[in-house]
């Protein structure tokens, strides 16, 4: 059976942005692509045309899947339509559920307030409960996804999330012959004066070396030719962005926690604030997912 991917869309910018780098991807792979829209039952949308009571949020669907699926169709893919009500929050997630995806791809607003996408909005509930892993893509100036990937970005920091993105990551970039770049991010510690402190520090060095070295097993056993280590000091969300900045990445994957609370993982809670502000498209997975 051909990977079926789902992309919700309502048409904004973002999920446009979406829709075109899946469309690249479902090319190369002979993929089917579902596009989804979700007509807002939260929203009044009844309205009488003469003696017709008609629903403009559906006829609004219809119309955006279906230059949608122009778009897709021009470049060769394959490619269903469907319009549903429902919340756009569960009924992503529980549609991504009724059948076999290989992901969704969704827009990423980027930002909040008033001028925040009507699907932007919903990107976090999805990425945290999606049964399959989620590609978000920003529509901004300084965005230009680009397929196959060359370079791919995984960070980690040895949970069960960050495991199983290492493991994601690993697929996709033995999938297309990328360089798989392993990375760890140290937090920001304030320096303190006493040397008893060093060995501390050195045995930290090498428990996240540890880490890295587990991951890029991992990246072995899958097939992956080519992997890099880097351990960074700094704040996660800023030294994600400005190493995929500098190393020329061409995708960021990264474990979420699938929940949100004071038990989520360091790394998982700062996904959200990375899929915002990436240049690049980023590939949310859970630890769950991979089971």
């Amino acid at each position: 059976m051909p990977p079926r991917i789902l992309v919700p869309t309502d048409g904004s910018e973002s999920a446009t942005a979406a829709l075109e780098h899946t469309l690249d991807i479902a090319s190369e792979r002979d993929a089917t692509v579902y596009l989804l829209y979700v007509a807002d039952t939260n929203e009044p949308s009844l309205t009488r045309l003469g003696t017709e009571v008609v629903d403009t949020l559906e006829q609004e669907g219809e119309q955006i899947v279906s230059e949608a699926a122009t778009l897709a169709e021009e470049r060769g893919v394959s490619v269903v339509t469907d319009v549903v009500q429902g919340d756009p929050r569960p009924t992503i997630v529980d549609y991504a559920s009724a059948d076999t995806f290989e992901f969704v791809a969704m827009g990423a607003h980027g930002r909040r307030g008033l001028g925040e996408y009507v699907l932007g909005s919903v990107t976090d509930h999805v990425v945290n409960r999606s049964p399959v892993p989620v590609l978000t893509v920003r529509a901004a100036d300084d965005v230009t996804p680009r397929y196959p990937y060359g370079d791919v970005l995984v960070p980690t920091d040895g949970s069960d999330h960050a495991t199983a993105a290492v493991t994601l990551a690993s697929t996709v970039a033995n999938r297309t012959g990328a360089t798989l770049h392993l990375l760890s991010i140290v937090d920001e510690i304030p320096e303190v004066g006493d040397t008893g402190s060093a060995p501390l520090s050195e045995q930290l060095e090498e428990n996240i070396q540890a880490i890295l070295d587990d991951a890029a097993a991992i990246a072995t056993r899958v097939g992956v030719d080519d992997v890099t280590t880097s351990i960074v000091t700094g704040s996660m969300p800023r030294e994600v962005t400005a190493y995929a900045d500098g190393e020329g990445i061409d995708l960021v994957v990264m474990g979420t926690h699938g929940h949100t609370g004071l038990d989520r993982h360091l790394l998982g809670s700062f996904t959200e604030r990375v899929i915002r502000t990436s240049s690049v498209p980023v590939l949310a997975t859970r630890a769950d997912e991979q089971e």
